[in-house]
C-alpha cells in the first residue's frame, strides 16, 4: 500500500459501526492499518461481527453501544473518547423515517434531527478539540444525496443531512488551518436497510436505477476506498468537501 493511505497507528472512532455502510467503512480502515472503536446502539460488548472482520486484520477492536438519540449517552460517550488520541472520527450513525410532510409526526422529527445532525455536533465537538490542541485529525461526517437534493416523504432526513453539509464547511473554515480537516461522503443508492423499502417497490426501485449511470445500486463496500481517502494523508488538502459516491446519479 502506498505510504500516502496508510493508516497504521491511528485509532478511528466510527459510529453506526455495526452494519451496512458503517460496518464497510470499518473494514476498510482497518485493512488500511487503523485500530478501531465501533459504536452502535445495539453493539454486542464481545464476539460481533465488525469485531471478528478487524481483528482478521490484526487491528484492535473495542465496542461501545450507543444509542445516538440518547443526548445524555452520547454526551457521556464523547466525555470518554475526548481522553483518547483519537486521529480519525468517522460520523456515520444515521436514521430515516418515513412520512409525507403534511402528516410528519413532531417526535420523528425530532428523533431523526438528534441522531443524524445534533448528536453528530456533540461528539465531533469534543473528539475535534483533542485534534485541534495536537495539530492533526481527520473528521469524516456520512453525508447524502439528500445533503444536495429534497427527497420524497423524509423532511426530517432531507433537513438533517443538508445540515451536514453545512457543518462540513462551517467546521472545515475553523479547523482546516490547524490540521484538523472535515469532510464528508454521499453515499447514493446503497443495497442497506436504510434503503429497503424503496427497493421493495418496484416502480420505485426501476426509477432510481433507470437514472444511475452504473446502472446499479450501490454496494456498501463501494464507500471503503472513499473513507480511507479522506482519513489519509492523501487528503490532507482536501476539506469542506461533500464528496458523491453515487454511480454518477448527481451528474445525470
Amino acid at each position: 500500500m502506498s505510504a500516502l493511505f496508510d493508516l497504521t497507528g491511528t485509532l478511528a472512532v466510527v459510529t453506526g459501526a455495526r452494519r451496512g455502510i458503517g460496518f464497510a467503512m470499518v473494514e476498510a480502515l482497518a485493512t488500511a492499518g487503523a485500530d478501531i472503536i465501533g459504536v452502535s446502539a445495539t453493539l454486542e460488548p464481545k464476539g460481533s461481527a465488525i469485531a471478528a472482520a478487524v481483528e482478521r486484520q490484526g487491528r484492535r477492536f473495542e465496542a461501545r453501544a450507543v444509542d445516538f438519540a440518547d443526548r445524555a449517552a452520547v454526551v457521556s460517550l464523547a466525555e470518554e473518547l475526548a481522553d483518547r488520541e483519537v486521529d480519525i472520527l468517522v460520523n456515520n450513525a444515521g436514521t430515516i423515517e418515513r412520512a409525507p410532510a403534511a402528516q410528519h409526526p413532531l417526535e420523528l422529527w425530532d428523533r431523526v434531527i438528534e441522531v443524524d445532525l445534533s448528536s453528530q455536533f456533540v461528539l465531533t465537538q469534543a473528539l475535534g478539540r483533542g485534534m485541534l490542541a495536537r495539530g492533526r485529525g481527520k473528521v469524516i461526517f456520512t453525508a447524502s444525496l439528500l445533503s444536495f437534493q429534497g427527497g420524497i416523504n423524509v423532511p426530517g432526513y432531507a433537513a438533517a443531512k443538508s445540515g451536514i453539509a453545512g457543518l462540513v464547511r462551517a467546521l472545515s473554515n475553523e479547523w482546516a488551518g490547524s490540521g484538523v480537516t472535515v469532510n464528508a461522503i454521499a453515499p447514493g443508492y446503497i443495497a442497506t436497510d436504510n434503503t429497503q423499502a424503496l427497493r421493495d417497490d418496484p416502480d420505485r426501485s426501476r426509477s432510481i436505477l433507470d437514472r444511475i449511470p452504473a446502472g446499479r445500486w450501490g454496494r456498501a463496500d463501494d464507500l471503503g476506498g472513499a473513507t480511507v481517502f479522506l482519513a489519509s494523508r492523501a487528503s490532507d488538502y482536501v476539506s469542506g468537501v461533500v464528496l458523491p459516491v453515487d454511480g454518477g446519479w448527481l451528474g445525470r
